[in-house]
């Protein structure tokens, strides 16, 4: 058992590795001498597993998974938070934007009684156009789920034990790892903590993948959108009703119309509306029930090292 783990998911890092490593070394030497460092490759093909093996070859604390594929950061989080042994565990990403002498900050927070603490970033390294969209992405996320999500805050954290248990327990195949752990409602505090400069290279987010990760999170955690949907088609159906009496009121002022035509638009729209509204409130749930019925494991793991290869993976 360790005091303390680290897990972070590794994609396209090979360059940061040993930097990251030696940096945690650092950090949580600080903290405890028993600590464990889980890197999650998830496939990035630049030759980030065998950075990692070569660091879990020089300190046995160091320890590695890879995915058989590429899943997602946060089915890599999964898999890191499936076999950490820690009583905290830090999540963090490998870019080094998270620096780990951050964690002596966080570990002290803990100590004051949280099971959640939060590294909320503080003078953000990211471009004018990142920021700005993620803003405005919280803000649709606010106000689609209820809650409220800070935009400074991101995976950057440390977790107790028993909030990782719980975690365990939700295998739900959208996965967002911060806005998971918001939602158990555990008491949580925020350090402001620097945000470092990139490492190396860009985020491998791009604008495809942010929103599709974004629409998949509104949908997995808020029924808002099928409300909206059944709202949406009640206006069209209202609005073809006013169409509709404006219509009858024009033809008995003028005394224009064709016989016929105002009854089938004013019935063609009413229904088009109401039926949108209901293969929205279907479609949705369906496709939901559909990907969580299929019960497939969140990840498939292809090699590990420091560690044995009989847990249960995915």
């Amino acid at each position: 058992m360790a005091h303390l783990s680290v897990v972070i998911p590794v994609y396209r890092g090979a360059a940061l590795v040993s930097e990251l490593v030696t940096r945690l070394h650092m950090a949580l030497r600080q903290i405890t001498a028993e600590y464990e460092i889980v890197l999650v490759e998830d496939c990035g093909g630049d030759g980030a597993w065998e950075k990692i093996c070569a660091e879990a070859g020089r300190d046995a604390r160091v320890k590695g998974v890879q995915l058989s594929r590429n899943f997602g950061q946060h089915h890599a989080i999964t898999a890191g938070l499936d076999v950490c042994d820690g009583d905290w565990v830090v999540v963090m990403d490998c870019d080094l934007q998270d620096q780990p002498e951050e964690i002596v900050r966080l570990y002290a927070k803990a100590q004051e009684g949280y099971q959640v603490v939060r590294a909320r970033r503080v003078g953000r390294q990211d471009g004018w156009m990142k920021r700005m969209t993620s803003r405005l992405f919280y803000m649709v996320f606010n106000y689609m789920t209820g809650m409220r999500y800070d935009a400074q805050v991101g995976n950057f954290r440390l977790i107790s034990r028993r909030v990782v248990k719980v975690l365990r327990g939700m295998r739900e195949q959208t996965r967002g790892f911060s806005i998971m752990v918001d939602w158990l409602g555990y008491p949580t505090a925020s350090v402001d903590v620097a945000h470092g400069a990139r490492g190396e290279g860009k985020s491998s987010y791009t604008w495809g993948k942010l929103l599709r990760l974004g629409a998949g999170i509104i949908v997995a955690y808020s029924d808002k959108p099928l409300w909206l949907a059944v709202k949406g088609g009640f206006v069209m159906s209202a609005c073809a009703v006013v169409w509709g009496v404006g219509l009858i009121v024009r033809a008995l002022i003028i005394g224009r119309g064709v016989p016929g035509w105002l009854s089938l638009i004013v019935s063609l729209y009413f229904l088009a509306g109401i039926i949108v509204a209901m293969l929205g409130v279907l479609g949705v749930y369906l496709g939901k029930t559909f990907d969580e019925s299929k019960r497939r494991p969140l990840y498939a793991v292809q090699a590990v090292v420091n560690m044995a290869d009989e847990r249960g993976w995915g």
